[in-house]
């Protein structure tokens, strides 16, 4: 049995990770600025700041200032709140979409590896054939299908990247499977119900977080494409990709407009890389 096979080894590994992620300062910065954007995102609404639909016509395109610390947009709307408002569009987009690809492509991948033979080959080829699309083509054709809204954005991003979870996780399943303590347990008579929830989702729960880690960013500049297309979050609401939409058309009036929601995409994207970055090396086990 593995220490992820055994309840009484799980604190000991929680603090080997815990050490090992402690000494990665990269890895300590990214759950850094995630943690910021994910605080500005859950007190949006009880900070002191403007709606971010309220719109002021003397306060047209107006240069980052004392009064608006980030300036405000072609309608006269406050960016820092809007760009505050746009990091809950963004991270729930990110976490749920990444939600839906787990909850569906971890059983499907168990499945796949657990049992073999035509439903491996069916669930495979179905994953091969999705997989042969870009990931972000993908994301566009079921959010087109499916119509615009922040709603089916994270639909279509989490079915976009339902086969990245089938495939890890079938891979995972197929070298577990064949350890002697899951032969053990068979061969003892434990229901292979129990097996599964025992010894294969524990032991393949490492990797899955990683990648859930680093497909939540892959998610979130999906979200900001299917905005900047229209296809997103609809206005007046916030969204990151939606804000550089309407940046299009003043970058040489108001070049602030476009270098905010782009600045926040890029650091929330590299803190979630970084992160899922340590994490992979921190639950390693071949990692000292």
């Amino acid at each position: 049995m593995t220490a992820a096979a055994d309840p009484q080894a799980m604190p000991v590994r929680q603090g080997r990770v815990w050490r090992k992620l402690r000494a990665r300062p990269a890895a300590l910065f990214g759950t850094g600025l995630v943690t910021l954007f994910v605080l500005m995102a859950v007190l949006a609404p009880v900070l002191p700041i403007p709606g971010p639909a309220e719109t002021s016509w003397t306060a047209v395109r107006e240069p980052p200032s004392a009064q608006h610390w980030l300036g405000t947009d072609h309608n006269g709307r406050d960016l820092l709140s809007r760009m505050i408002w746009g990091a809950q569009a963004s991270l729930l987009a990110g976490v749920v979409s990444v939600g839906i690809a787990v909850c569906v492509g971890v059983p499907l991948g168990v499945l796949a590896g657990w049992r073999g033979g035509w439903t491996d080959a069916a669930i495979s080829r179905l994953t091969e054939a999705l997989l042969a699309v870009p990931f972000l083509i993908l994301a566009i054709a079921f959010a087109a299908f499916l119509g615009p809204s922040l709603t089916n954005a994270m639909i279509a991003i989490g079915i976009a990247a339902t086969p990245i979870f089938i495939r890890l996780a079938r891979g995972q399943t197929l070298a577990v499977r064949t350890e002697d303590y899951v032969e053990s347990a068979r061969a003892c008579g434990v229901r292979e119900g129990a097996i599964l929830r025992r010894y294969i989702l524990p032991n393949i729960a490492p990797p899955i977080i990683v990648q859930a880690t680093l497909t939540i960013a892959m998610a979130i500049i999906a979200e900001a494409s299917l905005s900047f297309l229209g296809l997103g979050q609809q206005p007046p609401d916030p969204s990151w990709g939606g804000m550089l939409d309407s940046a299009r058309g003043y970058m040489e009036q108001a070049p602030w407009m476009a270098v905010w929601p782009g600045a926040g995409i890029f650091l929330v994207v590299l803190g979630f890389n970084l992160m899922g970055d340590g994490l992979r090396d921190a639950l390693d086990p071949r990692e000292t």
